[in-house]
């Protein structure tokens, strides 16, 4: 509650809805980031974040790549973590203790909500099917990562670079789960719109856009071999927002479901610009490793002097606005 109020006064709101659920503000945990334990999520949720995004996790354990899996870039970093995580059962314990919570609004009353999403992959369909049938009960919505550009081999990572696999993948898990359900696109492909109106026509509640770009590399001059233990890995950072805004920008002129906005935002002028663009909630992954916790609470009080200067009551006046 004394979020809410901190949030809302002078008659600006900085709720958004997506796929049917009103948020507290349009701020959400990129996947991959402190989203493998429920401490750590739900730090993220006190912090000043709507929901959280968990880290990709599928079927069975996975240990990913060896050390080290991080470089820092210029702009960015490239990372290789190969999408390491403990499988789905050991996960539901974690998904179990996430603080998602309702907060009445002062304004209207109406309930807005924390949320928690889980991120999940895999190299089927029936896996995808397992997985998201695991977990449906214990989060919010379910995102479909079907677009890193690092993860291991014969994980699924191609299906986004396929129209015909995208609609298959996301049609499947649609007729199996009962929330709504986010498809995470790769910019890697010749015709995102194509591979987003698959996804649409499958049912997918809304898209995610964009995974991180490449793959990429950086070489240690004075060893003369790749930094990252798996030589490439997928750059994310700031340097990949202007790719990201325009590939929502594009999308939202030609799809009928709700974008998520993420890569590279760091301040409330980049969210300003994806709420141009078209997204009607943004992630936030890479800057936290630079800015901290507070970046959610920091962006929050910004977006609200911006909108009181621009005289926004709404985040949905802004959705779309650069059109």
């Amino acid at each position: 509650m004394l979020m809410m109020n901190k949030l809302s006064y002078c008659d600006v709101m900085l709720s958004t809805e997506l796929c049917g659920i009103k948020l507290e503000n349009p701020l959400l945990l990129a996947a991959g980031i402190l989203g493998s334990t429920a401490a750590s999520m739900n730090r993220v949720l006190d912090s000043g974040a709507t929901g959280v995004v968990t880290k990709s996790f599928s079927k069975h354990p996975n240990s990913g790549y060896k050390n080290p899996t991080i470089a820092e870039v210029e702009s960015g970093i490239i990372n290789a973590i190969g999408l390491s995580n403990p499988g789905v059962e050991l996960f539901k314990e974690e998904l179990s203790l996430v603080n998602r919570k309702n907060i009445r609004n002062t304004n209207d009353g109406n309930e807005l909500h924390k949320i928690a999403i889980a991120s999940i992959y895999g190299s089927t369909q029936d896996e995808f099917i397992f997985v998201s049938s695991k977990v449906e009960s214990l989060v919010d919505m379910i995102e479909l990562n079907i677009s890193c550009p690092h993860a291991m081999a014969g994980y699924g990572s191609t299906i986004g670079q396929c129209p015909d696999n995208t609609f298959e993948v996301v049609n499947a898990v649609k007729n199996n789960v009962s929330v709504p359900i986010l498809a995470k696109l790769t910019p890697n492909v010749k015709d995102i719109e194509e591979i987003a109106l698959s996804a649409q026509k499958a049912g997918s509640d809304g898209i995610t856009v964009i995974n991180s770009l490449g793959p990429g590399m950086k070489i240690d001059i004075n060893a003369g071999v790749p930094v990252l233990k798996n030589k490439f890995g997928g750059l994310s950072g700031p340097a990949i927002k202007p790719i990201a805004v325009k590939h929502v920008y594009d999308l939202y002129d030609v799809l009928d479901i709700p974008i998520v906005g993420v890569g590279g935002i760091k301040t409330y002028e980049d969210v300003v610009e994806f709420l141009y663009a078209g997204s009607v909630a943004v992630q936030i992954g890479t800057s936290i490793m630079y800015e901290g916790l507070e970046i959610f609470s920091r962006i929050n009080r910004d977006l609200i002097e911006f909108m009181k200067k621009k005289d926004f009551k709404t985040i949905d006046e802004m959705v779309g606005y650069a059109h």
